[in-house]
């Protein structure tokens, strides 16, 4: 099986989620006997230096291309004026389009992986120059994320542009859903919002995948005093957005019923505005150079998040670890895990006020919760078993 692995920045080091899922499957699939080439943007926002780029073996052979999307305001303000997606044309790259043409003419794929609807805009050239079958792996129903951003933002101009731009990209996201011949889909949820939205064709649900023994679970903490860590990359808006809400609607509360708790924040791209924070109880790290030892170092792993889209892969991560979660219902989704089983969930902040009092007076109930996490994740997530499935999808007539 020759598959060939199209990316919107280059995955690595596998620390954010669209990475580690990249990542991940891309070893998985390797080692179930695929050949996998790499085709890569290398973006001016996710930059990755070509003299440190490694060589992931996985890989027969890895192409970059340099990218420049970042966003400049006359290009924005002339989209206004055009049914394109911006979200989408801050990716259209002819370098990019070149090299992807030189590829398919020097080798024959079976298989031409899409990461991120981003990459659908150059379904005609491969369809020019190949014969292989186009699967979409849809990390997240793209559009769902900003509605949900746009329903967080209050009433005005901001508003109003973030909606525009969202019936826009929901726009371009339907219109290509006939161009797959195949659509993996992140999680359940996410297949069946596709299915509402019209996609018709073939598909499977591919979730993110774990080696579950590269994570090292721990419970002793549980018997420490209680702490929560947050960790993600915040220059994500669906995290940034759900860490602020916490610190603003949540904290406060929480610090005066129980001043001795300490909640610790890191993340990649950290803004100055939070790194200059000064809360009680409150420390911002930025960015760690061990995410599993800062997930290890804390009772409670924190994911408050109140938009986006598929699946939270530093939830499964913390869960491999044997942690208690505190997220959201909308940060669980994709995910089948239970309240007060695996997880804890809260969606207001008088709810998360109960759920930290029951971690204080309960510290029995979160090793078994951690425990159980730790199994859901091992049952439901171990990678190799989800990239055998995908091939043998792909090797279907």
């Amino acid at each position: 099986m020759q598959i060939l692995q199209l990316c919107k920045k280059y995955p690595y080091p596998p620390k954010d989620g669209e990475s580690v899922a990249i990542y991940n499957l891309a070893a998985s699939l390797q080692e179930a006997g695929a050949t996998l080439d790499l085709l890569t943007m290398n973006t001016s926002r996710h930059e990755m230096s070509i003299k440190v780029i490694p060589n992931l073996s996985f890989y027969r052979k890895v192409e970059t291309v340099a990218v420049d999307n970042r966003i400049r305001m006359l290009p924005a303000f002339r989209n206004l004026f055009s049914p394109k997606s911006y979200h989408i044309e801050r990716f259209r790259s002819p370098a990019f389009a070149k090299k992807l043409e030189h590829l398919l003419q020097a080798q024959e794929y079976d298989v031409v992986q899409l990461e991120t609807l981003y990459l659908a805009i150059y379904i005609p050239i491969i369809r020019k120059y190949s014969r292989a079958k186009i699967c979409l792996r849809a990390h997240n129903v793209e559009h769902e994320i900003w509605e949900r951003i746009v329903g967080n933002t209050p009433v005005g101009l901001k508003r109003w542009y973030l909606n525009h731009l969202t019936q826009k990209l929901k726009n371009y996201e339907k219109s290509q859903l006939s161009n797959y011949d195949l659509l993996a889909a992140i999680s359940s949820r996410d297949w069946a919002k596709y299915r509402e939205l019209g996609y018709t064709g073939e598909g499977l649900v591919v979730p993110i995948g774990f080696d579950p023994q590269a994570y090292e679970p721990v419970f002793h903490h549980y018997r420490q005093r209680l702490s929560i860590g947050f960790i993600g990359s915040l220059d994500w808006l669906p995290n940034l957005e759900g860490l602020q809400w916490f610190l603003d609607r949540v904290w406060p509360g929480i610090h005066q019923r129980c001043p001795d708790l300490t909640l610790h924040i890191a993340g990649r791209n950290t803004p100055r505005w939070l790194l200059d924070l000064k809360k009680d109880q409150v420390t911002v790290h930025g960015e760690v150079e061990d995410a599993q030892a800062f997930i290890k170092a804390h009772t409670l792993a924190l994911v408050p998040l109140r938009s986006g889209s598929g699946m939270r892969v530093k939830i499964l991560e913390a869960m491999a670890l044997g942690k208690v979660v505190l997220t959201t219902s909308l940060g669980l989704e994709g995910i089948p895990a239970r309240d007060g089983q695996e997880v804890l969930i809260a969606d207001q902040p008088e709810t998360f006020l109960e759920k930290i009092h029951f971690c204080q007076i309960a510290p029995d109930r979160l090793t078994n919760m951690g425990k159980n996490a730790r199994s859901l994740v091992e049952s439901h997530f171990d990678r190799r078993g989800i990239a055998e499935e995908l091939l043998e999808v792909y090797g279907k007539e």
